[in-house]
């Protein structure tokens, strides 16, 4: 089984990146659960995106990842990342945008939010850590938008050469395939740049 969490804003895609990921899987013929817990998404609060493949033939009757048990953690925002560090298995792998995004109640108060120091702190703190830079991802796509479909480009690679997280269970290949499934064809030359941009 492959534990999947996905965090980050409202806006940011978490809910279509936990589509397509469900989509590629069942391509494969896997079982697949996904959910989302959700803080208020509309006024950039937090979301988090849940999905649990069968890889090996299993039943999935739960879509929530426990704690502790998360393969691969997508986090489109590094302070999202942090907040789910919780979830991220012993071995787990963390694949994380380096832009951060102040919270309202970051804003509202006046707190320095510093997201330099947060993707430090997730350095030390996960056994495997990646950095994206998702400024220059977005660029080469073209928009923002497609941020979300890049990073998932990013945890595919990752998860390869380093040997964990996804592992080799999902190829970029699978991950175009369920794009083109998933997102409507006016945006489809955009996400395909971002996933050629991550690699």
């Amino acid at each position: 089984m492959l534990n999947v969490l996905i965090a980050g804003v409202g806006g940011q895609g978490s809910v279509l990146a936990a589509k397509i990921l469900a989509q590629a899987a069942t391509e494969k013929g896997w079982q697949v659960r996904t959910a989302e817990t959700i803080g208020m998404a509309q006024r950039g609060g937090n979301v988090l995106s849940h999905v649990r493949m069968g890889n090996a033939g299993e039943d999935i009757y739960a879509p929530l990842v426990p704690r502790g048990k998360a393969d691969c953690v997508i986090a489109l925002e590094p302070g999202e990342g942090l907040r789910a560090l919780p979830y991220l298995a012993p071995n787990g792998l963390l694949v994380s945008a380096q832009t951060g995004i102040a919270s309202v109640t970051a804003d509202l108060s006046g707190t320095h939010y510093s997201p330099a120091a947060v993707l430090e702190h997730l350095v030390q703190a996960t056994p495997h850590f990646v950095a994206v830079d998702d400024k220059a991802l977005s660029e080469a796509a073209g928009s923002g938008k497609a941020l979300n479909v890049g990073m998932l480009a990013a945890a595919i690679q990752a998860s390869e050469s380093l040997d964990c997280g996804l592992g080799a269970a999902l190829s970029v290949d699978d991950l175009k395939s369920a794009l083109v499934a998933c997102v409507k064809p006016q945006f489809l030359d955009m996400n395909l740049a971002a996933i050629n941009a991550a690699l």
